[in-house]
């Protein structure tokens, strides 16, 4: 059993130029979390090997043989049984053991979550074996403040005596136990919430409440623009075709003028179709989903009324199996500019252009993964088959913004989804993502860091 430690000596607080941001290469979540930060980011020179100075905690150079042992096993495990979750019935048994061990409980009744879980114990021991030590001992030697997407690198931080102050920035819209250490009441872990439900879900497992800010989960800058010019631009033109019978937009004109003038809904830039973007997960399990909706709107994009973006991200196998099905339809010579298969070698320029397409998007089809935060960008999202338990709770998070909604059947795209379109509901949709979402999660991010001022999210957003 691990010893329970002294840990309240802080480091004094002082205003810096940057932080270590620190994330794990495990699926996309974690490193999508961490990219908007770049802007912040230090990086010591021996271990910069990344545009944006983001330090991979199980793939950085020099990282020990042992050290990525550990890490590896433990991606390698998560891939496979997420892929394994599409086989009908061994598959869904052997992720359903794996979903149960890092499963969220409910949270009614309140009631003291504090006891550690097997899977914290079992990390301590294996931390209290030197894993991650190596990592913190390479950023001990300028201790600026570590922000971290994945919890563990906050218990290698912590339990191997990192003498800066130790961020860790939840991914989900709510979070298991595992996310606390083993002696949450003891630890100076502070933790960005991207929602008020992590907060509360946060103290229920023991966490002091003066070290939990609500900041949101961070969003590109380069999608939001100074003083939202750039979402609000992109936004207004989002809800002409979103709109196309104008009923969103006759019921309230008035909410539309406010923000956006009397160009409100009716924007003249926008000279697109129909713009929708299919985002698969790191592991690719819900790639054959995007085949189904390409087949449905194949007449559509014929004709030049839809845009079709299958985002296979850094997945090869992805990338060219739906390559092979585009051509398969014939659309990949006469129809280029209405189908496109985003792919890119590394996960930051994935994250580029995936940022980029979503400015020219107009819904976004995906499993509500930490892309559920994405709505605070004016985004709708149609909302995959979860797959797991947090994944659960995001979904409910989006039916409680009011900007997501389950997909029907993908083999009828071309029936249900111009019922959606017609009726309005996906620029109501779009509307109260940007309204109810945070999105300024970045911006707090680094007035407390870089600043140490306490930047939390308005009181508006009460989800």
């Amino acid at each position: 059993m691990p010893v329970k430690k002294n840990l309240k000596n802080k480091p004094a607080r002082k205003k810096c130029d940057g932080a270590y941001v620190v994330t794990v290469d495990m699926g996309y979540g974690h490193q999508r979390a961490a990219y908007p930060l770049k802007d912040i980011a230090v990086c010591p020179p021996e271990m910069d090997l990344s545009e944006t100075r983001i330090i991979t905690a199980n793939n950085y150079p020099g990282i020990p043989a042992a050290d990525r042992r550990r890490w590896e096993g433990g991606r390698k495990i998560y891939e496979k049984i997420s892929r394994m979750f599409r086989l009908p019935f061994l598959g869904r048994i052997i992720f359903g053991i794996m979903d149960y061990v890092q499963r969220i409980d409910p949270f009614y009744p309140r009631r003291d979550l504090s006891h550690s879980t097997f899977q914290v114990r079992q990390q301590y021991g294996m931390i209290h074996r030197g894993w991650g030590k190596d990592l913190i001992e390479r950023l001990n030697k300028r201790p600026l403040p570590l922000i971290t997407s994945f919890f563990t690198v906050a218990f290698f931080a912590e339990e191997h005596e990192y003498q800066g102050e130790i961020y860790c920035l939840c991914t989900d819209t709510d979070i298991s136990r595992a996310w606390v250490p083993m002696f949450p009441q003891e630890s100076r872990i502070k933790y960005f919430a991207p929602n008020k439900r992590v907060r509360e879900r946060l103290i229920l497992y023991g966490i002091n409440k003066e070290n939990i800010f609500v900041t949101g989960f961070p969003l590109p800058k380069e999608n939001i623009g100074k003083d939202l010019k750039t979402l609000k631009s992109d936004l207004n033109c989002r809800l002409v075709n979103l709109d196309p019978a104008g009923k969103y937009k006759q019921k309230y004109k008035r909410i539309l003028n406010y923000y956006f003038g009397d160009s409100g809904g009716d924007s003249e830039k926008n000279k697109r179709p129909l713009t929708i973007t299919f985002a698969v997960g790191g592991a690719g399990a819900q790639r054959s989903i995007g085949v189904t909706i390409l087949d449905s709107l194949h007449d559509y994009i014929d004709m030049g009324h839809v845009r079709l973006n299958l985002v296979a991200g850094t997945r090869n196998d992805v990338y060219r199996y739906y390559e092979k099905e585009v051509r398969r339809l014939h659309l990949d010579t006469k129809h280029k500019e209405y189908i496109h298969i985003l792919y890119a070698e590394t996960k930051d320029e994935y994250f580029k252009k995936f940022n980029e397409m979503l400015r020219t998007t107009d819904v976004l089809w995906t499993k509500p993964s930490e892309l559920s935060f994405y709505v605070g960008l004016g985004i709708p999202i149609i909302i995959a088959p979860t797959i797991g338990s947090q994944e659960d709770f995001n979904k409910a998070w989006l039916h409680q913004i009011g900007s997501g909604f389950e997909q029907e059947n993908p083999k009828y795209t071309n029936e249900w989804l111009f019922d959606w379109l017609h009726s309005g509901w996906l620029a109501q949709a779009a509307m109260e993502g940007f309204l109810d979402a945070p999105r300024n999660g970045v911006y707090h991010i680094e007035e407390i860091v870089l600043k140490g001022k306490r930047s939390e999210i308005e009181d508006m957003h009460f989800i």
